[in-house]
């Protein structure tokens, strides 16, 4: 089984919103169609980075990561490029 961590964009707001799931193609499917409470108002939503991992373990621990100081740091410079065109 695959796991992934995914960050997404707010098109509305310019925040980022990281997750985990098993099905990446379907959960931003539910994000899209406002099945997810946390994001159902920041619509439109672009998904912009993601990493695939083997074990649960290591999606979770990398989503726990980006949501820190120096994870959103790493985001940061990583997505630079592609945030300002």
């Amino acid at each position: 089984m695959i796991y992934y961590t995914y960050v997404l964009l707010s098109l509305s707001d310019h925040k980022f919103y990281i997750g985990f799931t098993q099905d990446l193609k379907q959960r931003f499917e539910q994000h899209e169609k406002c099945l997810v409470q946390s994001t159902k108002h920041r619509r439109p939503l672009k998904l912009i980075y993601y990493e695939a991992c083997l074990h649960r373990a290591d999606a979770t621990q990398r989503e726990k990561y980006f949501k820190t100081h120096h994870g959103k740091m790493y985001l940061g410079k990583k997505l630079k490029p592609y945030l300002t065109g």
